[in-house]
């Protein structure tokens, strides 16, 4: 009965703290391209790192009148952005994606769209905490790359890059 006593007790433990094992996103680069720069410019594209444990990426899009390279790991979705915000669109990848950006961009309505759009302070935090708890992804190195495409032609690309480790 002791050595049964003794097991579940260090099976608890061993519970605790694999409980208290996490893993962490970190940006590591990003990258703004336009296609058309009569429609389309990036104001600014970056990564801010305040300290050594807070990063926040910044973008403004100006709108005018590792493996063997990357792979798609889960999603290639393509979608209308005027149609999913309006609501006729109920993806739940798109809406798990959008998440990362209605707290910290202007897109929170429908179109049209007559001014800038902007992703301010985006933390790393933030999308540390949607991809290790919320929907965890396993450890490796990520991109998402966004296509901005209006009146069906490709305007401009915003690749992101991050690690989980």
């Amino acid at each position: 009965m002791r050595n049964r006593t003794f097991t579940f007790a260090q099976f608890i433990v061993i519970l605790y703290l694999v409980s208290e094992i996490s893993s962490k996103f970190e940006f590591t680069n990003l990258k703004c391209s336009t296609f058309d720069e009569q429609f389309s410019d990036f104001e600014y594209c970056y990564i801010k790192s305040v300290n050594r444990s807070y990063k926040y990426i910044s973008i403004n899009l100006i709108l005018f009148k590792r493996f063997n390279g990357y792979r798609p790991f889960m999603y290639n979705i393509t979608a209308d952005a005027c149609r999913f915000l309006r609501g006729l669109n109920l993806n739940p990848a798109l809406k798990y994606f959008y998440r990362f950006v209605e707290l910290y961009s202007n897109m929170n309505h429908t179109c049209p769209f007559d001014h800038d759009v902007q992703f301010e302070k985006i933390p790393a935090d933030f999308v540390n905490d949607y991809m290790t708890r919320v929907l965890p992804f396993p450890h490796g190195d990520y991109m998402l790359e966004v296509s901005w495409i209006a009146y069906d032609i490709k305007r401009a690309t915003t690749q992101f890059y991050g690690t989980i480790s």
